[in-house]
């Protein structure tokens, strides 16, 4: 037997705010997932996210202590265009959420930008440019 990798967990520590947050970017929670102790969306090609409070962590494991610092790890959200990157990136900045990197043509050949989720967590635009892959 060889498990297959399956889901993306996150921990959060406020449900509404993630929820919110992921919602703007095009994930689809059943209703009510804000006062949910745990959520899933079903993401593209059959993985999940799974979304997780810090108090459904602790009642399975007493011991977990939310990691400090930078650098935890990113979600890699693939936009149309470039103009998409610059758009979407603006409204979550618009929204309040952190604008970690503003949009520039990287030398890979891609329009990227960084914002963090409601816990710090890094999600990145990207769109090819000059129709690389």
């Amino acid at each position: 037997m060889t498990p297959r990798f399956d889901a993306i967990g996150l921990v959060v520590t406020d449900m509404a705010a993630a929820v919110a947050f992921y919602r703007r970017l095009g994930f689809t929670f059943p209703d009510g997932a804000e006062s949910e102790p745990h959520v899933e969306a079903e993401l593209p090609g059959g993985l999940r996210l799974l979304l997780d409070t810090e108090q459904t962590v602790r009642s399975f494991h007493p011991a977990w202590q939310p990691p400090s610092g930078s650098g935890r790890h990113s979600l890699a959200m693939r936009c149309e265009d470039a103009s998409e990157v610059d758009s979407v990136y603006e409204e979550l900045v618009a929204a309040g959420h952190h604008g970690e990197l503003k949009p520039w043509d990287a030398f890979w050949g891609q329009r990227y930008a960084c914002v963090q989720d409601p816990d710090g967590n890094g999600v990145d635009l990207f769109a090819p440019l000059d129709g690389r892959p």
